[in-house]
């Protein structure tokens, strides 16, 4: 079997000669999407870390009951607040929601719009399909790597790492729900004598929103996944002290830091929930 090996396929080659390639020519790219990304990222951390944490608690809990109208998982979102303040994680918390909420905004204005067009023409999601699985199946350390070339060590290439993994689902969901729409609604919208754009606004994304938050709630809770991950290439929030215990095998500080997590992301999947109504 040397004669197959010997001339296996240049797969790791091809990838750092592409790599190689765009850090020398398109440097500049990935200089401006840094500094664009972490004015955001800054822009985030300035709204959860500049008041006082009682008031941050209060709006959270606010939006909680006008999303969900219910005093049980306000309550729950309350005490697992006061919880994460009590454990002494709440800067930590506030990173890993700020690298959270990124991920979303940079995964939903790419995905949607993809997902959109994806519907629109079926050649281009069979295309698209196979790069989708591979975003979604290569191991997520691999995105390290790249991420750590273009853009060094911090939370911008935790934040791209993040980008990369959970861009498919946004993307997947979104053409689930535009091409779900009902033939027999789009005919009636064309008897009308409504547009394409007028279709898309007023009959595809209306019927295709609980596949739209869908789309956000995976794209959060995949994100939260890749706080410890992201940790690795220097993001700060709650991934860093789970590698620290990693490191030093302090079973007390890794689940402590594990519970926050676990902590954080039912309340998110609470408050994002599509409300049941009765």
């Amino acid at each position: 079997m040397d004669w197959l090996t010997d001339n296996k396929i240049p797969v790791g080659k091809g990838a750092k000669n592409i790599f190689d390639w765009l850090q020398d020519n398109a440097s500049w790219f990935f200089d401006m999407l840094a500094k664009a990304l972490e004015w955001i990222i800054n822009l985030i951390l300035i709204v959860f870390q500049t008041p006082h944490p009682l008031i941050v608690f209060a709006v959270i809990i606010a939006i909680t009951w006008y999303l969900q109208r219910s005093w049980k998982v306000t309550a729950f979102v309350a005490a697992g607040l006061l919880f994460i303040l009590n454990q002494g994680y709440w800067e930590e918390t506030t990173e890993s929601l700020t690298l959270v909420l990124s991920s979303c905004l940079v995964c939903m204005a790419i995905g949607v719009p993809i997902g959109i067009a994806a519907a629109h023409r079926p050649r281009l999601y069979t295309a698209m399909r196979p790069v989708l699985d591979l975003m979604q199946t290569l191991p997520t350390f691999v995105y390290l790597i790249p991420a750590i070339v273009f853009f060094g060590i911090g939370m911008v290439p935790g934040l791209m790492a993040t980008v990369i993994f959970v861009l498919p689902a946004p993307i997947r969901l979104t053409h689930l729900g535009i091409t779900s729409t009902p033939v027999s609604q789009l005919e009636a919208a064309e008897a009308y004598g409504a547009t394409p754009r007028q279709k898309l606004t007023k009959v595809e994304l209306p019927h295709a929103m609980p596949e739209i938050m869908a789309g956000l709630n995976q794209t959060i809770m995949l994100s939260l996944s890749m706080v410890v991950i992201a940790a690795l290439v220097g993001a700060d929030g709650l991934g860093v002290p789970v590698v620290r215990a990693l490191n030093q095998v302090n079973t007390a500080l890794g689940f402590e830091s594990g519970f926050i997590i676990v902590v954080v992301a039912i309340m998110l999947d609470r408050v994002l929930r599509p409300r049941v109504k009765k």
